[in-house]
């Protein structure tokens, strides 16, 4: 996502408290944080990102990714893992 100047931190803080998001990362590029977000179904993906993240003051632009498969020789299964 990115954010305004100045607010990464304020921002990465507030989704870090939200139920869903369970990891947030600044990054360098195009983008100033990716959220990592773990949800029952894509309907409640949809109210996590549009109801919930899209209002935090100083978030500007989102764009969702989701994983159909991994890829890994970590155990990516269970670090995903809803339960």
């Amino acid at each position: 996502m990115n954010v305004n100047a100045d607010w990464t931190g304020r921002v990465a803080s507030e989704l870090s408290k939200m139920p869903g998001v369970s990891e947030v990362y600044s990054v360098a590029g195009n983008y100033d944080l990716v959220a990592v977000l773990r949800a029952k179904d894509n309907e409640s993906l949809a109210d996590l990102v549009s109801e919930t993240i899209r209002q935090v003051p100083g978030v500007v632009r989102t764009e969702t990714l989701i994983a159909f498969r991994v890829y890994s020789k970590h155990d990516l299964e269970n670090l995903f893992s809803l339960d």
